[in-house]
């Protein structure tokens, strides 16, 4: 990031303005992703210890202080910086859950089950 930094000010100081404008949605772009992929790793964390404390049945402390935390986490990510807006709308959670969700669970699989999982046949971790 410290590249496009430098060419954002040249841009600027030599009245590229367009080519700024480029940098700063790039920018933006970048610091979306980093934003997505750390509410990706909380909300991993978040789904290993749900999974885990509904197939044993219990919930340790450290269990529900990391639960606790990954959904500070989450919602701290992901409300923008003007506080009235996000980076995953409501209707987008769905799809969000899914694409962490066979990650989340071959974790609790493995230690629950010595890596074997199974779901209508259809993997085994």
């Amino acid at each position: 990031m410290t590249q496009e930094l430098m060419d954002l000010k040249t841009s600027i100081l030599e009245g590229r303005y367009g080519d700024a404008l480029f940098i700063v949605d790039e920018l933006e772009g970048m610091s979306k992703q980093a934003i997505l992929r750390n509410i990706k790793a909380f909300l991993k964390i978040l789904l290993i210890h749900l999974i885990k404390n509904q197939v044993e049945q219990r919930l340790t402390g450290s269990w529900a202080s990391s639960i606790r935390n990954s959904v500070q986490e989450i919602q701290d990510l992901n409300l923008k910086g003007n506080k009235t807006s996000y980076y995953i709308n409501n209707d987008e959670w769905e799809g969000f859950i899914e694409s962490v969700l066979m990650a989340a669970v071959a974790q609790p699989a493995r230690s629950a089950y010595r890596g074997c999982f199974r779901r209508s046949n259809e993997w085994d971790l």
